[in-house]
């Protein structure tokens, strides 16, 4: 490159240019594959459109969708159901998580295979893993029921797919199942950056293992657990694919949550504008909850 040409594009100037060149594919990206959508599902939300009914003209903009919406009893349901969901699955996410990276985190014969098991379930696709749990808990010849019958916890065999709240149960251990490895791994790498000096200190000044977890390691880790935490809770408000595969929602509408309403009213009803505002709604409440978790936290984002 010849020099001056070089001391050109070395001005300061010259280089925010280049930066802003280089950066607006990835913009131009963003705002196909996000910006658009969501500017659109807005604008679909106060219209009245039917997608079995495309030749149909353009109505002026109405709220119609979202005061049926906030009158639904079935939308306060699935609004209870994700709620449910998102503390149980945060809760035992974060509790197996921790234990398993505790575990996993001491040097011990086996330690890499150990590693390897925890992070397996994170590996397994969700529509495999539902196919897997749903053989564990069939009520002909499924494991769990073998289980329990062999330990006396049970006389006959639970159809855990009939009863609301066994069928809301499952759903919650499979989610948990799936979703504890990436809890495990990101607070292992959080066990690993902290110093082991702070433990040797701890012990000297006679700080028992129950201690040193509530004094040295929870705090520490602290700012990796308030980002992972909000990564779950999001994870789990938005899945779709576990619940609808392993139950559809039911029965009875007990695992239906927002994503399965959204589903159902969008392709099962064809109601695009009623569905654009069940996920607008699920939009803003995960916007505010992710704000709150980080306002209450400050210093972990």
């Amino acid at each position: 490159m010849p020099r001056a040409a070089f001391l050109d594009l070395a001005r300061p100037s010259r280089r925010h240019w280049l930066g802003n060149l280089l950066l607006a594919p990835a913009v131009l990206l963003i705002g196909l594959i996000i910006v658009y959508p969501l500017f659109v599902s807005v604008d679909l939300s106060f219209q009245n459109v039917n997608i079995a009914r495309l030749d149909q003209a353009r109505r002026p903009f109405t709220t119609a969708n979202y005061e049926r919406l906030f009158a639904s009893e079935d939308f306060w349901n699935a609004c209870w159901v994700t709620f449910k969901l998102v503390i149980i699955v945060s809760t035992g996410c974060f509790l197996l998580g921790m234990a398993t990276a505790l575990l996993v985190n001491n040097r011990f014969k086996g330690q890499a295979l150990a590693r390897l098991l925890v992070a397996l379930p994170w590996a397994v696709p969700e529509v495999i893993a539902v196919v897997i749990f749903a053989w564990l808990f069939d009520s002909s010849f499924g494991l769990m029921n073998w289980i329990f019958i062999k330990l006396g916890l049970v006389d006959t065999t639970i159809n855990w797919f009939s009863s609301p709240s066994a069928s809301f149960a499952v759903v919650c251990v499979v989610m948990i199942w799936k979703g504890y490895p990436f809890v495990s791994i990101m607070l292992l790498a959080g066990l690993q950056s902290i110093p082991e000096d702070f433990y040797n200190a701890a012990r000297v000044d006679g700080a028992s293992a129950w201690q040193r977890l509530l004094n040295i390691t929870i705090p520490s880790l602290m700012p990796v657990l308030g980002v992972t935490l909000v990564l779950v809770m999001l994870w789990v408000f938005r899945d779709f694919s576990i619940i609808y595969v392993l139950t559809g929602g039911g029965p009875l509408k007990a695992t239906q949550s927002l994503s399965i309403m959204t589903y159902e009213q969008a392709f099962g009803f064809f109601k695009m504008g009623y569905a654009s505002a069940i996920g607008v709604i699920t939009l803003i409440v995960c916007i505010i909850a992710s704000r709150l978790m980080i306002a209450r936290a400050p210093d972990t984002m």
